[in-house]
């Protein structure tokens, strides 16, 4: 029950306290469980070891979290205006007296107060309120968690009591009072709090209940009183004395009115400067509490106050503070700042010193270069390749993934897809409206060669022709997407894959597009066109959501089924590397993995003088949204470190060091390549007015110090392209080799090498793949305050990066001063990361993360000038544990912050230019982590400046140009920045509380990060969830939303269906998952290739193509049927000819050949003999297209034969019963039971005693019958091993005519075969058939058919019917046979020998019932048709029919054929067996030759479905036909196979044992007396019946080699054999069933007048004697 609750996913530790909470009682006292609820303070003893508390991680937890800013009965919209009076309209019931808000609180107090309503009634607010924010977010965390009993209860446990609202205030209490100064409280943190809680407390009153018995009486429950309200003022006053005022208590005796007013005037009278949180208590009333929250902490209530903005408020806020002027008094602070004066006039002072000379300057070097390197020709970068776009083994993995699942869909019962159908692919695929985004898919498209291979375009096709298959999701899509639809409704034999890429963008339901669609026409675009109703309902359009956050998708409401969600696999399992590639992917996991201690460089990092910088304006700018700010600051930053870099070191106090080294490393990278190739920095402003700002900012500030030729800045806004400058435009075309005049850079990637740098804006990044040349991500300004997984993951994911698994880049220090980053990482330690499926948030690290300091990559407060003479030390860790080793470099949790650091603790001061050189490092790849005591090792050395440490402070620029030859560490040539690109992942640069978030980790071993809420569009659907788990997969985790999260009335998803209800998920609808940048595209794309290569394999077939064997052996011509144009064999013709014996059949290639009187055989006109494992694997195929007459197997579903195939939807599975049915017979001498499995829908082909009474028989029709709506032979189909595979659907070969099949399967395969054809009437055989070969079947199949003639005979006969003229014929067929096909013969010239033919499919209807409708059919035993083959000549089907062998498919008259027997005994050549048995008891064998009978090859069942293996199961040795047979009483092997099978398979391979004489001996055969084996291609055989007036080929001139006598029965007399001659030293072979009846044998025949027999030539098969083995006996001729 408690698991149904938590879905079992519940942290594994939680398990058993779920399963306890529901029998738990009432509850105990919460005092009683104090210490282990809330932390008291810091890490108090008693705090519980799994609190998922901030003390925790150590590290903070970032802002509240804005998504929950919505009330839950609020409307669809986001609720506007939480800033300005009407932030207090939530649905409050207020009392008492207004509270009047002060005026110029928010200049007093520098931060606008959030008060956050908790408990009880909440009083009316007036007068100034713009200065103040109200939030319900509390109210609601309350709320929800006081329904855990609600939920528990629905599981029938009543008694459990939820947290009370004193126990909430107070644990809310100890929450605030353990914040450290730097961390904003979060809703998940305290929900977690409650969660804990309410379990611990259950917890302890369960073990109460459980160690009763032993007590004299049960402990009463209230042993220790719950909190009152009367105490709670005083706990929550004990619990916040010892937090140095940061939180402070306020009491009211009657209303929150009087607590407010109090904590207003504390506020102006300024008695609040230290405290953070002011909690209100009001605790008079009897019954309930009172209460509130007031953030007044400036950093944390700026930051609270920020985050209960929407996106769109967001942006709103911003411009309104540009467009009014706001922010010019930020500029005006700046200009203060500059010893000098205003920055600007610098510049300009600057702009004039060196307008004259800017050649010496920094140009000088690349001026002087270039104009060498064009006399000697163009100048050579190894390290510049562009990538050839080539599928990468994963992409290729997923793509297979992907089609696997459309192939289950299509597999289903459902019928929702209809593979078979569709004859190719078309697709579309939808990007959100960003340029660079639709540039970069169409290229991709371009490349990918998919238009090619699915056949949509011609060779040659330009970029254009590719635009139609991209949709960019603007404002004209809508024409683009209406024609779309039109086309896949003309089209419905195409598939049409629809792909939404990016698909966690704009979920925003088309209901609120409708409510606001005069605002953005782009709102709620994505709903009103992927989830209209004519995609849902067109049969041919499979949706994929391709996405790298589809946690928005994986709500309770998604249309999108957990079975069909494919998830990028992990690269790694159990430390064994999946697919072997040449580039590892280092995502966010990487990233998080390389802070760690033990690692080289972080490539995480932030920026703390920047960070104090920005803290310090927010209290003197309060009416400034930070993101103002802090873009103001950075862009003041790049501008102080560029005029550092170009001499005016003065500049260096007024940047950070960060931006400094990203600075130089941008001026200076196209230095180090000969080809000018540098690096890209990616400034990330979100808001795109602030972009636009810094982009004017840098632009002048670059023009102003003359570096437009050295790096380009380019504004990257979602709804426009990218403009180059023509000096960068040039050098681009020259490495990209680009002759075209015309040409710009369209994506990103096309800027490869560029040094520039890239200002991207757009409030989320839309899936733009950046360059290798990508060195340093700056994410300083994004919007810290909007804590939502999915924008997080998604700023993160823009450095996303391939490293190339090659050998790393040499020991040692080298030449690269210039990159601090030397070195920083050469591969995490994969085997310590055991990666699991899925996003990379859940990906393991190791279990400690406390965070050394080093993360901190700089330690000069704002105003310290950055030193460049600092030593570069690493502090060297005992060689103790690893947890000892990290703990001692951690800082104490709430320790002092960076800036108040001692020196010592300082991991690394780094100084401007001068980074640590890592000398040790680790392999990449599966190296071990390195030992901790190896780290005391590692140090970092301090390396010279380039040419010396006084460089910046000089003056001049000049001394940058020069770089000494000279120096210690100059150990090579300068190396151009792109050889590291490849193997390095760019730096990334955060605000310190995303930072904080990314690395700190929960209780669960997860990245904080992953527990936050998924998407701004879904809310948590309970407070009392469990934590997301380290171990899950993203399998696991999808379940995980798909149970916790709900969407909001906003999403799409909203109205999706009642809970719980599985058809709510659309069938065919995909989501792709994987983390950013690892090459998604591709794959699908893939995924269209390989979908369209299986559409075309589905519509073809792989049929057995031979021509016929022996056809130079034929008989004269006149032995021909020569009326050319017959349509059916004119009867007293068709006797005059004669019998051919010879098989044609290619399938008995390696069969004995039959001799007859008329041919005269050379040894050499026989095939090659093949050994016996190359039969199947040599066979000629061809591959054809399939007709609409063909035969289809279980994998074919349509329209049209659903009902045929039992897939009917009323009744899902159809209903059968199984009959018994016995007759017996006389040569077996006993009765032979069947079964019938009869579908309800096929019950009136036979006739019941009553209805559902005894099966009396199998109605058939009549001779004289002419209708055309159905076939009047029943097919019987013998199988087995092919329930799957077995072509058993007729409906279409059969063009839907009416007829009766019958699938004749052995007993063991009823239940498969039946669960796969449940429509199909099953003959059962029965159990002593299970081991026995196809005769069995065809004789069963035969004998039953004649008693059935017999039964109707008598039947009918009382109706008034002749016997004569009940239909007497029926159908075997194989399960091979796929298509039909008729020659048309047209007659040319005036004699009917020369004539034109051609080939057409046909229906099998058309040929049944142009067979039944010969005259005189009655009179034939035996039709058949040839097998098809491409090399058929008009030789073959120059004659209409042939008497001669039938194989295959054949119709058969069970009355003529009554007293001539299959022989049930047999597993091969039975067919060859039977027809020469028709043909000598004097039937006619009909071969229609103008019909031929396609067969499939099929790889499984058949006769391959029996194996020969050793009794003794422990023997794997193969066995070979030599060891079949063995002689009797031996100590031989026994074999596991019938000894029949044994025989056969002997006879085949070594019969020249016993007929050395014959071998190749083709004028002296073998006589075979009654039966036909096949005794191998070498030898062959002349085949005579014993029966009375039988037809048998005259022998009276032949002389025979070897005389075989195979269970001869009583015609065969001694006086018959001695009609026949054989040569001297002829052998004999006579087998029988035992050793009595070949001496029997022997006697009877008198075969010792003429044979001699030896004791030694007895043998038998290798049977044990319980399986009944055959005996020989082998003699000689005398």
């Amino acid at each position: 029950m408690g698991l149904a609750v938590f879905n079992g996913k519940d942290s594994p530790k939680h398990q058993p306290l779920v399963k306890n909470n529901l029998s738990a009682g009432p509850r105990p006292s919460a005092l009683g469980i104090l210490s282990n609820s809330g932390p008291p303070k810091k890490r108090h003893k008693g705090w519980s070891p799994e609190s998922p508390s901030a003390a925790d991680g150590g590290y903070p937890q970032g802002g509240g979290n804005r998504a929950k800013y919505e009330n839950a009965g609020m409307t669809c919209m986001p609720q506007v205006g939480l800033v300005g009076p009407a932030s207090v309209t939530f649905p409050v019931v207020a009392s008492g007296e207004p509270v009047s808000v002060p005026d110029n609180l928010l200049k007093i107090c520098k931060a606008k107060p959030v008060i956050f309503k908790g408990h009880g009634n909440f009083p009316y607010l007036c007068g100034n309120l713009n200065d103040v924010v109200v939030s319900p977010l509390l109210y609601t965390c309350y709320q929800n968690s006081q329904s855990i009993s609600r939920a528990y209860e629905q599981h029938g446990a009543s008694t459990i009591q939820p947290i009370s609202e004193e126990m909430q205030l107070l644990l809310t209490v100890y929450y605030l009072v353990q914040l450290a100064a730097d961390q904003v409280p979060l809703m998940e943190d305290l929900e977690q709090i409650f969660l804990r809680s309410w379990r611990e407390s259950h917890l302890t009153e369960i073990r109460q209940y459980q160690q009763a018995p032993p007590q004299p009486f049960p402990p009463a429950p209230s042993a220790v009183a719950p909190v009152t309200s009367a105490q709670l003022p005083w706990l929550a006053g004990l619990a916040a004395s010892s937090c140095n005022d940061s939180v402070h208590i306020i009491e009211c005796t009657y209303s929150l009115a009087e607590g407010l007013s109090e904590m207003f005037r504390l506020l102006v009278e300024g008695k609040l400067a230290k405290t953070n949180y002011v909690v209100i208590i009001c605790a008079c009333r009897n019954a309930a509490i009172d209460s509130c929250i007031a953030v007044t902490g400036k950093y944390q209530a700026r930051i609270l106050s920020e985050s209960l903005l929407t996106p769109a408020e967001y942006q709103k806020e911003v411009n309104y503070e540009l467009v009014t002027g706001k922010v010019d008094s930020l500029g005006a602070f700046f200009s203060t700042l500059c010893p000098e004066g205003d920055i600007d006039i610098l510049l300009d002072k600057f702009h004039q010193e060196n307008q004259g000379h800017i050649s010496s300057s920094l140009t000088a070097a690349s001026v002087t270069k270039s104009a060498s390197l064009e006399v000697a020709g163009t100048p050579v970068c190894t390290s510049y390749h562009l990538e050839p776009h080539h599928i990468r083994p994963f992409q290729l993995a997923v793509a297979q993934k992907l089609l696997s699942h459309v192939c289950s869909i299509a597999d289903s019962s459902t019928q929702n897809l209809d593979l078979g159908s569709f004859e190719k692919v078309d697709f579309l695929i939808c990007v959100p409206p960003s340029e660079v985004t639709y540039q970069q898919t169409l290229l991709h498209v371009w490349h990918s060669g998919v238009l090619l291979e699915l056949g949509l375009e011609e060779e040659h096709m330009t970029k254009q022709r590719a635009e139609q298959y991209v949709l960019k999701l603007d404002a004209e899509a809508q024409t683009k997407f209406k024609d779309f639809l039109q086309n896949s409704f003309q089209n419905p034999h195409t598939l049409f894959v629809l792909i939404h890429d990016h698909a966690h963008w704009d979920l925003v339901s088309s209901t609120v597009h409708n409510l606001y669609s005069q605002s953005d026409p782009s709102v709620g675009l994505v709903d009103r066109l992927l989830n209209c109703r004519e995609v849902k309902e067109a049969p041919n359009i499979v949706t994929l959501h391709v996405t790298s956050f589809p946690y928005a998708l994986q709500t309770q409401h998604t249309l999108i089924s957990p079975y069909n969600e494919i998830h990028w696999p992990a690269s790694y399992s159990n430390g064994v590397e999946l697919y072997h590639e040449n580039k590892r992917y280092f995502g966010l996991s990487e990233f998080i993995e390389s802070t760690l201690s033990g690692h080289s460089l972080p490539l995480l990092r932030y920026d703390s003088s920047f960070e104090a910088m920005v803290t310090a304006l927010g209290k003197r700018f309060p009416r400034l949204h930070s993101a103002v700010i802090r873009t103001f600051v950075l862009v003041q930053h790049y501008a102080a470190a560029m005029m550092a870099v170009c001499g005016l070191s003065q500049m260096k106090n007024y940047t950070s060091v960060e931006t400094l080294e990203i600075t130089q490393n941008l001026i200076n990278s196209p230095k180090q390549c000969p080809c000018g190739h540098g690096l890209m920095v990616l400034l990330r402003v979100p808001c795109s007015p602030l972009a636009a700002v810094a982009y004017e900012r840098l632009a002048h500030v670059r023009a102003r110090l003359a570096l437009e030729e050295h790096f380009e800045i380019i504004l990257g806004n979602p709804s426009s392209g990218i403009t180059v400058g023509k000096h960068f435009l040039k050098q681009l075309k020259m490495w990209q080799k680009i002759e075209d005049a015309e040409w710009r850079p369209q994506t990103y990637l096309e800027l490869e090498g560029l040094p520039c740098i890239l200002i991207f804006s757009g409030m989320d990044p839309h899936g733009e793949s950046l360059p290798r040349s990508l060195r340093y991500c700056d994410l300083r300004l994004i919007n810290s305050s909007c804590l939502v997984r999915t924008a997080l993951e998604q700023e993160l994911g823009l450095a996303a990066y391939f490293v190339s698994n090659e050998a790393p880049l040499e020991k040692g220090a080298r030449n690269e001063a210039l990159e601090s980053d030397a070195e920083k990482l050469s591969g995490t330690d994969e085997d310590e990361e055991l990666v699991t499926e899925g996003s990379a948030l859940e990906k393991r690290s190791p279990v400690k993360r406390e965070r050394s300091c080093s993360h901190d990559s700089v330690s000069s407060s704002v105003s310290s000038k950055a030193s460049s003479s600092a030593l570069c030390g690493e502090s060297s860790v005992p060689p103790a544990g690893p947890s000892q080793g990290e703990q001692a470099r951690s800082p104490p949790p709430g320790g002092p912050t960076e800036e108040g650091r001692a020196p010592g603790e300082r991991q690394r001061l780094r100084a401007g230019w001068e980074p640590p050189a890592v000398i040790s490092r680790h392999s990449p790849g599966l190296a071990p982590p390195p030992d901790p005591g190896l780290r005391t090792g590692r140090q970092s050395i301090r390396r010279s400046a380039p040419s010396s440490s006084s460089q910046l402070s000089s003056s001049g620029s000049s001394s940058l140009s020069t770089v000494p030859a000279a120096g210690p560490l100059v150990l090579q040539a300068s190396q151009c920045s792109m050889t590291k690109a490849c193997r390095q992942p760019p730096i990334v640069f955060l605000p310190k509380l995303v930072y904080d978030m990314v690395t700190a980790t929960d209780s669960s071993g997860l990245p904080k990060a992953a527990s936050l809420l998924p998407s701004h569009s879904v809310v948590w659907a309970s407070s009392f969830r469990p934590l997301l788990s380290k171990t899950m997969t993203s399998t696991e985790q999808s379940l995980y939303y798909r149970q916790w999260t709900v969407p909001r009335p906003s999403h799409m998803d909203y109205g999706n269906r009642a809970e719980g209800r599985v058809d709510g998920f659309h069938p065919r609808r995909l989501l792709l998952s994987g983390p950013p940048q690892i090459g998604k595209t591709g794959a699908y794309l893939q995924f269209l290739s390989i979908l369209s290569r299986m559409l075309i394999r589905l519509t073809e077939v792989d049929v057995y193509d031979e021509e016929e064997i022996n056809i130079n052996l034929r008989e004269e011509s006149e032995w021909h049927y020569l009326q050319l144009g017959d349509p059916w064999p004119d009867l007293e013709l068709f006797k005059k000819l004669p019998f051919d014996y010879i098989i044609h059949d290619p399938k008995y290639e390696d069969a004995s050949l039959i001799c007859s009187h008329h041919q005269s055989i050379k040894s050499e006109d026989r095939g090659m003999y093949r050994k016996p494992e190359d039969l199947y694997v040599r066979r000629q195929t061809a591959r054809m297209r399939l007709s609409k007459y063909a035969a289809y197997n279980t994998y074919h579903h349509c329209e049209q034969c659903h009902q045929y195939m039992g897939f009917h939807p009323r009744y899902q599975l159809y209903e059968s019963t199984l009959h018994a049915f016995a007759f017996s017979y006389s040569m077996l001498g006993e009765e032979i039971q069947l079964h019938f499995i009869i579908p309800k829908s096929k019950e009136h082909h036979f006739v019941f005693s009553q209805p559902g009474g005894q099966l009396e028989s199998m109605r058939l029709p009549l001779v004289t019958d002419k209708s055309h709506e159905y076939i009047k032979s029943p097919t019987f189909t013998p199988t087995t091993g092919r329930h799957e595979h077995g072509l058993f659907n007729l409906y279409h070969a059969m063009d839907g005519a009416s007829h009766l099949h019958v699938l004749v399967v052995k007993e063991y395969e009823m239940a498969i075969y039946k669960k796969h054809w449940p429509n199909h009437i099953m003959l059962v055989l029965p159990s002593i058939f299970n081991s026995a070969g196809v005769g069995a079947a065809h004789f069963l199949i035969k004998e039953l058919s004649y008693h059935n003639l017999e039964l109707e005979r008598n039947r009918q006969e009382e109706l008034g019917v002749k016997p004569q003229d009940i239909w007497p014929f029926i159908v075997i067929s194989d399960d091979s046979c796929v298509m039909w096909n008729v020659v048309d013969i047209d007659c040319v010239g005036e004699r009917s020998r020369e004539f034109s033919w051609s080939e057409r499919n046909v229906s099998l209807k058309h040929i049944m019932q142009h067979i039944e409708a010969s005259p005189n059919i009655t009179h034939y035993a035996l039709i058949g048709m040839r097998k098809w083959s491409s090399k058929t000549g008009s030789r073959e089907v120059q004659e209409p029919f042939s008497r001669c062998h039938v194989h295959d498919f054949i119709v058969l008259n069970v009355d003529l054929t009554q007293n001539v027997q299959y022989n049930q005994n047999r597993f091969t050549c039975d067919d060859v067996d039977f027809n020469l048995r028709v043909h000598s008891a004097g039937l006619l064998l009909c071969r229609f030759n103008r019909f031929s009978v396609m067969k499939k090859q099929i790889a499984v069942g058949g006769h391959r479905s029996f194996h020969i293996t050793s009794k003794v199961s422990d023997n794997p040795m193969a066995i070979v036909p030599a060891q079949y047979i063995c002689a009797p009483d031996s100590k031989h092997t026994f074999l596991a196979a019938p000894a029949q099978l044994l025989l056969e398979k002997f006879l085949q391979h070594h019969s020249h044992r016993f007929f050395p004489l014959s071998l190749k001996n083709h004028g002296h055969p073998v006589l075979s007396v009654d039966c036909y084996l096949n005794l191998g291609s070498q030898i062959s055989v002349c085949y005579v019946s014993s029966r009375p007036h039988s037809l048998n080929v005259s022998c009276s001139d032949l002389t025979f080699s070897g005389l075989l006598l195979y269970l001869c029965d009583s015609f065969v007399g001694a006086s018959f054999l001695k009609k026949f001659h054989f040569l001297k030293g002829a052998t004999l072979c006579v087998i029988c069933q035992d050793r009595n009846s070949l001496r029997q044998t022997v006697v009877r025949l008198e075969l010792e007048d003429e044979w001699q027999f030896r004791l030694r030539d007895e043998f038998q098969t290798a049977n044990a004697k319980e399986d009944r083995p055959l005996f020989f006996l082998t003699g000689r001729h005398i």
